[in-house]
C-alpha cells in the first residue's frame, strides 16, 4: 500500500473541502431559484400592469363615449324643447291674429289684445322681442 493514500474515513482537510462544495452548491442553487423567482415575480407585475393600463385606456374610451352620447341627448332635449317653444309662440301668434282683425275697431278690444299677449309673456310663451313687437301691431305703430 502506498503512504499517503489513506482508506476509509477522509481526513480533517478532506472533509472541509467536501463541506465547502455542498455548501457553495447549495448556496449557487438557492440563489438561482430565488433568481429565477424574482424575474416571475417581475413578470407578472409588469403583465398586471399592462392590464390595469389598458382597462384604464378602455374606461377612458368608454366614459368618451357616454360624454358624447349625453351631449347628443341633450343637444336633442334642448331642439326638442325649441320646437315646441316656437309652436306655441307660433299658435299664440295664430291665435293673435285671427282676433285682430274683428277686434280692431273697438278700443276696448285693443286693451284685451294687450292683456292676452302680457298673459302670454307672464307664461314665458313669447320673449321680450316678440312682446314688444306684437304690442306695436297691436298699437299700430
Amino acid at each position: 500500500m502506498r503512504r499517503g493514500m489513506r482508506r476509509g474515513r477522509p481526513g480533517l482537510v478532506g472533509t472541509m473541502a467536501r463541506t465547502a462544495v455542498v455548501a457553495g452548491t447549495a448556496t449557487a442553487v438557492a440563489g438561482g431559484m430565488s433568481r429565477h423567482q424574482a424575474g416571475k415575480q417581475q413578470a407578472a407585475a409588469a403583465g398586471q400592469e399592462a392590464e390595469m393600463a389598458q382597462e384604464s385606456a378602455q374606461q377612458q374610451q368608454i366614459d368618451q363615449m357616454q360624454a358624447q352620447l349625453d351631449q347628443a341627448a341633450a343637444e336633442k332635449a334642448a331642439a326638442e324643447q325649441q320646437a315646441a317653444t316656437d309652436a306655441a309662440v307660433a299658435a299664440a301668434l295664430a291665435q293673435q291674429a285671427a282676433a285682430a282683425p274683428a277686434a280692431a275697431p273697438a278700443g276696448t278690444d285693443t286693451v284685451a289684445q294687450l292683456k292676452e299677449l302680457a298673459d302670454l309673456k307672464a307664461q314665458g310663451v313669447l320673449t321680450d322681442e316678440e312682446f314688444a313687437a306684437q304690442k306695436a301691431k297691436i298699437l299700430g305703430s
